[in-house]
């Protein structure tokens, strides 16, 4: 019934499919995302790096729980609970602590650009790994709703297929290397102006950086970590996940995990009363924090993952514009440059794309 409407719809060309319109919510996070930065950033001088993070996601977490109430978790598969839960948390927590382990703001820049890294990541696994001319099921059109039991061999099919044809040594309908290959130069040339629109904006210096890594490699391993935690998520639960996504499940979680954090680290309520902007820079930051989240998970399930993983690169360059404009900063010619940059990689890999369908 579904796919008849479908159909239908997409003769008349009056509504795109419900795979576009997935693909066109998932974008909708990296627009909201691109607040995250500069609102974090609020809070945390309101009420410090843990306890706001802390506070962010408990909220969130909230939010999640009334808008967007997640199915029975005797619905969800164990191993996609289990595998994104914990890919999940691991890569909240490890981006939260690897922030508050740099040792100054210069180094906090550095840190984030190699967070920036899971976009580069995420395209190159999704080349390697996602087919081309890939199907998300679109029978689930309203979230949270059980799919239908045809969608699971389908969903395993895609994320295995080329794996497994290149893996058995039978001739795959795409080679995984040439994929990989076709992909790199647009991914390198995006990373680049990534580097080159925060660290350029930022002031970024290369010598000072590579003494920062020598004296506390740390928090970039765990940067670096949490990155390849992250894309690795994107690109491979939606196939654990049976239709069913965890983002309302997962948060909760991460809340409790920055809780830890924050006691352990021994800070308690800051000596200052907080003002009721920063109490609202907490409802706003969470607000933009998971409904980032719903509509990624939503977006990585029913939509286009190589369209997402090729926009995915807007969000740090989107991000430092918000935050300038929230902080009061200025964009420099090297922030211009760099985004210049990553709209190029972007069309490099979106032509490729085009030309082999």
């Amino acid at each position: 019934m579904v796919d008849s409407r479908r159909d239908v719809a997409g003769q008349a060309g009056r509504s795109p499919s419900p795979s576009v319109q997935a693909t066109m919510i998932g974008l909708m996070a990296i627009l909201l995302w691109s607040l995250m930065t500069g609102l974090v950033r609020v809070v945390a001088d309101a009420f410090g790096a843990t306890l706001g993070s802390a506070l962010i996601y408990t909220c969130g977490a909230v939010l999640l729980l009334v808008f967007r109430r997640p199915a029975p978790l005797r619905k969800y598969p164990r191993t996609y609970l289990i595998v994104g839960g914990l890919l999940f948390v691991f890569y909240e927590s490890s981006i939260s602590l690897s922030i508050g382990l740099a040792s100054s703001a210069a180094s906090s820049v550095e840190v984030s650009l190699v967070n920036y890294l899971w976009p580069t990541m995420m395209v190159l696994l999704a080349a390697a790994f996602v087919p081309s001319g890939e199907k998300r099921s679109a029978r689930n059109e309203g979230i949270g709703r059980e799919p239908a039991a045809p969608s699971d061999a389908q969903a395993q099919d895609d994320l295995v297929q080329c794996g497994t044809n290149c893996s058995a040594g039978k001739p795959p309908r795409h080679s995984c290397g040439r994929a990989v290959l076709r992909v790199l130069p647009g991914a390198v040339v995006a990373t680049a102006g990534v580097i080159l629109a925060v660290g350029g904006n930022s002031g970024l210096d290369w010598a000072l950086a590579a003494g920062h890594v020598a004296a506390n490699p740390l928090p970039y391993l765990l940067a670096f970590a949490g990155a390849l935690a992250w894309s690795v998520y994107a690109v491979f639960t939606p196939a654990l996940s049976k239709g069913f996504d965890g983002t309302s499940v997962f948060f909760p979680f991460v809340a409790v995990a920055l809780w830890i954090i924050h006691f352990a680290s021994g800070q308690g309520w800051p000596s200052a009363a907080p003002s009721v902007w920063g109490y609202l820079a907490v409802v706003a930051a969470a607000a933009v924090i998971a409904g980032g989240y719903a509509c990624w998970g939503y977006g990585i399930l029913r939509g286009s993952m190589s369209t997402l993983a090729m926009a995915s690169y807007a969000t740090p360059v989107l991000s430092t514009a918000a935050s300038a404009v929230l902080l009061g900063l200025s964009l420099t010619l090297p922030f211009w440059c760099g985004a210049l940059l990553v709209a190029a990689g972007s069309i490099i890999n979106w032509w490729i794309s085009s030309q082999r369908r």
